[in-house]
């Protein structure tokens, strides 16, 4: 069993690895690669290392907040497990939507018995305050600066909408009937209106705000490895709010295509930005700036993830049943789970 798990989870991996080089490998030829090359030489790599560690600031911060929500809805781990439980999902967050982070309900329920009604929730919470974090930055950013607004807008409107149908109930309720309303899928409407039930307690104003805020900060520690990159290249200059809106920015925008870990459309937006709206960037040094914060950012969690994955899968057996179950979409085990539940 735990081979198999290895096996999905190196060809989910590899996957998006091949996607990741391919759209690397279309930027370098665009940008020329004797010019990509020229920028990286001259390149002030203490940035990148620096870019690094706020990276990993980053994923503490929203470790923290993971413990948050742990403890509020009552789940409990020892620290050490939940910790690369935690890291687990970044694994798979080259997947539309970051879909694959809910391993980390699937690795719950096979380690600590947890209900997928009761941990999937958190997961989406987590998207939830990631992208009003976000959105909130952006505005300031538009603010200032007064580019991106079409991005910005955009998620800020789709934000207001999905918060809406969130905060009421009826709004919601409707919404899960539309959507069992088939009879193949109305065999679902209870484990919808649970998992509704113990979203809602997250979403209520005390519990988003302070999600929200660590997660303000969090992304703040990446905006600034961003800003230390894009500077890093001599007679480049991005000033740091500006870099923080083009972060926050093409990272929402990434997120609203769906597309794996934002790919193509992260990179393509951010190269764009940086090129019309900062001083210095021609488009080589622009994508070479997008390269390397890919690389310190999404890339190196995906690292991060597939070794704390792989620890998990050496100690415990069901480790890989839930890797394969999130990976097939199997539905098999997760009905006979919710009803032992």
């Amino acid at each position: 069993m735990v081979k198999g798990g290895v096996r999905t989870t190196s060809r989910r991996l590899l996957i998006g690895v091949l996607l990741g080089i391919l759209v690397f490998a279309g930027f370098s030829l665009v940008a020329d690669i004797d010019k990509l090359g020229n920028r990286l030489a001259s390149f002030g790599w203490w940035t990148f290392w620096a870019a690094l560690g706020l990276a990993l600031v980053n994923y503490a911060l929203r470790f923290l907040r993971w413990h948050f929500y742990l403890r509020y809805t009552q789940i409990t781990i020892p620290g050490r497990r939940s910790a690369l439980v935690f890291v687990s999902g970044f694994a798979l967050s080259v997947t539309p939507g970051k879909i694959g982070e809910l391993v980390k309900s699937y690795l719950l329920r096979e380690l600590e018995g947890v209900a997928l009604t009761k941990s999937a929730p958190i997961v989406l919470a987590e998207r939830v305050t990631d992208l009003l974090a976000l959105v909130i930055l952006c505005l300031f950013g538009v603010f200032f600066y007064g580019v991106a607004k079409i991005t910005v807008a955009l998620g800020a409107a789709v934000l207001v909408i999905g918060l809406t149908i969130l905060t009421v109930p009826p709004l919601s309720h409707i919404l899960i009937r539309g959507l069992t309303h088939l009879s193949i899928l109305r065999r679902y409407r209870n484990r919808l209106y649970d998992f509704y039930d113990h979203l809602s307690s997250l979403i209520r104003p005390v519990p988003l705000s302070l999600a929200t805020a660590i997660a303000m900060v969090a992304w703040c520690a990446e905006c600034v490895g961003f800003a230390l990159i894009a500077n890093g290249f001599p007679g480049a200059s991005v000033p740091i709010g500006l870099a923080i809106l083009i972060y926050a920015a093409t990272t929402v925008a990434g997120a609203l295509s769906f597309l794996p870990g934002g790919l193509l459309v992260t990179e393509g937006a951010m190269t764009l930005l940086l090129v019309e709206a900062s001083s210095g960037f021609d488009q080589s040094t622009a994508i070479a700036a997008t390269m390397l914060i890919r690389l310190a950012t999404l890339w190196f969690a995906v690292v991060l993830g597939v070794i704390a994955l792989t620890t998990l899968q050496r100690r415990h057996r069901g480790v890989a049943s839930a890797i394969e179950q999130v990976e097939d979409g199997s539905e098999a085990r997760s009905d006979q789970h919710d009803e032992d539940e």
